[in-house]
């Protein structure tokens, strides 16, 4: 069976991102693991709890078909976050096909990789203006694919990217 990492800030994620994300990745065949800044619990927006099972830090890609990121409020930590970016960079670098919804492409674009691409994200003055600043193609699309990255603009998007980041064969 395919594992897949979805990354969740340890407080603030979004529970139905989360939710619809791994809905749609366990009902296409692959093992949700969850990790976060640490191993431990995680609290959600909206009032979940999680289980992160391993710490970005001690990641091993090769155990891993897809990342994934998770937005909501504490996402925003996650794009200035060494382990976060470095997690983003190295799963690009390995050829895996990587996903991030709502405010979860800042992440992308700190860590340099939404460049000259073309990517969706919650919009706000911030988002748009640092997609303009990195130079990426914003697409006001729910869900939107360039090559290995999977983009998703927010919760009422969750169910399709999570299906999307799961069935295509990225």
């Amino acid at each position: 069976m395919p594992n897949a990492l979805v990354v969740i800030a340890q407080k603030g994620y979004q529970d139905l991102e989360l939710a619809g994300t791994r809905d749609g990745l366990a009902g296409n065949g692959f093992d949700v693991v969850l990790s976060s800044k640490e191993a431990g619990e995680c609290t959600g927006k909206l009032g979940g709890s999680e289980i992160a099972v391993v710490a970005m830090r001690d990641v091993d890609l090769d155990d891993y078909n897809r990342v994934v990121f998770i937005g909501g409020p504490g996402a925003a930590k996650l794009d200035n976050d060494a382990d976060a970016l470095h997690l983003a960079n190295a799963t690009v670098r390995e050829g895996k096909p990587i996903g991030a919804i709502c405010l979860a492409p800042m992440i992308l674009v700190k860590a340099r990789l939404l460049g000259g691409k073309r990517a969706t994200v919650w919009e706000s003055p911030e988002t748009l203006e640092a997609f303009k600043q990195y130079g990426v193609e914003y697409t006001a699309e729910a869900v939107t694919v360039d090559g290995k990255i999977v983009t998703g603009n927010g919760p009422d998007a969750a169910i399709e990217f999570g299906h999307t980041i799961a069935s295509r064969s990225l």
